[in-house]
């Protein structure tokens, strides 16, 4: 079925989809100008362990997709319970100077790393495949950084440490 043709099954997609916690990442990488680009992403997902792999999906009409398109590396920063700001600065719209509001690291692969996030996984890309409205990226993790922080969830269109979100689910 499709978007046009079914309004009511996008909709209770949606709202499903979003009635199921995941944790909240930025996606980073470079341009080829050496610029970094990032973007919030909430589905990423573990694929594989030998060899160890990892994928998230873009959306076609995402004004980075050309810089992921073109990359041979990406990082997934999976964000902590106290960086709900970031995550907003990089869901939002306006893709100007992202990273000047943000504390970040360059990392011996050459991609910028949000500091304090609660992981962070560095990877080598290794397929995209076109999905619809959206291309899945997949990538071999070269690296993982891990700190000892609780992860920052989403919920029901709501953003918060695993306190809050537990909450929710008992209120609900």
């Amino acid at each position: 079925m499709n978007r046009k043709g079914n309004g009511i099954m996008i909709h209770d997609f949606k709202e499903a989809m979003g009635s199921y916690p995941t944790g909240v990442t930025v996606v980073t990488t470079k341009t080829e100008e050496g610029n970094p680009v990032g973007m919030t992403v909430n589905s990423f997902t573990s694929v594989s362990i030998e060899p160890l792999l990892v994928s998230w999906s873009i959306d076609k009409r995402s004004g980075s997709l050309e810089f992921f398109m073109d990359a041979n590396r990406f990082a997934v920063n999976i964000l902590a319970a106290d960086q709900a700001d970031i995550c907003w600065t990089f869901a939002s719209r306006d893709e100007t100077d992202r990273f000047g509001k943000t504390e970040w690291t360059d990392t011996e692969y050459d991609l910028p790393v949000i500091d304090g996030a609660f992981a962070q996984f560095e990877c080598r890309k290794v397929q995209q495949i076109e999905a619809g409205d959206h291309y899945i990226l997949i990538g071999e993790v070269q690296k993982i950084t891990k700190k000892d922080k609780e992860p920052l969830l989403y919920y029901k269109r709501e953003i918060g440490p695993i306190e809050d979100i537990a909450k929710k689910l008992k209120d609900s």
